[in-house]
């Protein structure tokens, strides 16, 4: 074994350049797999994370769900809401209306999405995920004041907003009382957002008519059944089929999941060819070893080499070469992944953490392994099988 450890490298440090080349192919190959698995862990971690804060709770639109806006095929009213209430197993229903207006900050005017809700329903719909940066909540008695998201007051206008600020919506003065928190990610809407009481949204809207209902259960396992009756009694009410979505955020976690699996695998399949031509690369450098060595090899075959003993130091040859490597390329696939997230995060404001697996660096470095081995099979079996005779004599 110490002999066959000496000869591999010595055929390397002979052999420099053609050996670091084949290396780098495997490298390449390795990291890929790494930098996309450690990202797609952190994707389905981060949006995993989110939708777990809301796993009791069903988004009820008219229409087809779009995550992040509102349903533009109708709305609801007051009674839907009643009759969502009713239904066993709902611990709380919360109205929201919403709507596009024309938003002016100090002679600037920007269209934003402003919501009507009940200050009483905060908790219902944000649950305990959703903070204030500054400020104060809406309140019951509160009368043209408003809370933003975090881009509003930073982003959207060329001067920051802040407490005690107003804003003109709709030709009314409202005075700016809470600054939310940062979100990002699935609550990214939340960020281009005007909070105001429902009071004041009937006002703005001139109309009554609900956007958005969302609904808290008490058991999660009875979430999709309450959507499905959900559904069920806002379609008789407004005598139409399908008029209704409602959508179960436990079963939009499972569905994510499903859609994650199949976007890992297709991206594996990509980097993956990066493998394959390592894997002919490594085939080609051990056959140009074998036939630059054939002089070499019939001299160990005269003074007693077996077929196996040859055969054994090509693949071990090969092994090596692709073992160092996979253990590069899960350094650079580490390297790699760390710098998309850090991309990621400061061109799209959206954290997601680079996940790196201990299995998947050890998969990386066994699959390396596994490739330069199979790849130098059919080299060093030719290898194995040489004449001595004709070997001694090849030049």
């Amino acid at each position: 074994m110490k002999d066959s450890f000496l000869l591999v490298y010595r055929n390397m440090k002979e052999r420099k350049t053609r050996s670091i080349l084949t290396m780098l192919g495997i490298t390449v190959g390795i990291a890929a797999v790494v930098a996309i698995m450690s990202i797609s862990y952190g994707m389905q971690e981060s949006i995993t994370e989110q939708l777990s804060e809301m796993a009791d709770t069903i988004m009820v639109t008219p229409g087809s769900p779009e995550l992040g806006s509102w349903g533009e095929l109708g709305s609801f009213t007051e009674r839907d809401l009643k009759d969502v209430e009713r239904i066993g197993g709902v611990k709380e229903a919360a109205a929201m209306m919403g709507e596009m207006q024309e938003v002016e900050y100090r002679g600037e005017k920007v269209m934003v999405e402003l919501v009507g809700i009940e200050p009483r329903d905060m908790d219902a719909v944000f649950g305990v995920t959703v903070e204030l940066e500054e400020g104060r909540d809406l309140r019951e008695n509160d009368h043209k004041t408003c809370e933003i998201g975090y881009s509003v007051a930073n982003d959207y206008f060329d001067d920051e907003i802040g407490v005690n600020d107003r804003l003109t919506i709709n030709g009314s003065k409202f005075r700016v009382i809470g600054v939310l928190e940062e979100q990002g990610g699935f609550r990214s809407n939340v960020d281009s957002q005007i909070y105001v009481t429902k009071r004041d949204a009937i006002d703005i809207f001139d109309t009554q008519d609900i956007s958005t209902i969302f609904v808290r259960v008490r058991d999660i396992g009875e979430a999709e059944a309450i959507a499905d009756e959900i559904e069920e009694r806002i379609d008789d009410n407004h005598k139409l089929d399908d008029f209704t979505s409602a959508m179960a955020m436990g079963g939009a976690m499972e569905d994510l999941e499903s859609i994650f699996g199949v976007l890992e695998l297709f991206l594996l399949v990509i980097a993956s060819i990066s493998l394959i031509v390592a894997a002919l690369g490594i085939m080609n450098t051990t056959l140009m070893s074998v036939m630059e060595r054939t002089h070499e090899i019939g001299v160990m075959k005269a003074i007693g080499a077996k077929n196996r003993n040859i055969l054994f130091l090509f693949l071990m040859d090969a092994g090596v070469v692709s073992g160092l490597g996979g253990v590069l390329g899960c350094i650079v696939g580490v390297i790699t992944a760390k710098v998309i997230s850090y991309g990621i995060y400061a061109w799209f404001n959206v954290e997601i953490a680079a996940i790196v697996e201990p299995g998947v660096l050890l998969g990386g470095v066994a699959v390396a392994v596994l490739v330069g081995i199979l790849s130098g099979l059919y080299p060093a079996r030719k290898a194995s099988k040489m004449s001595p005779v004709e070997a001694v004599r090849y030049e």
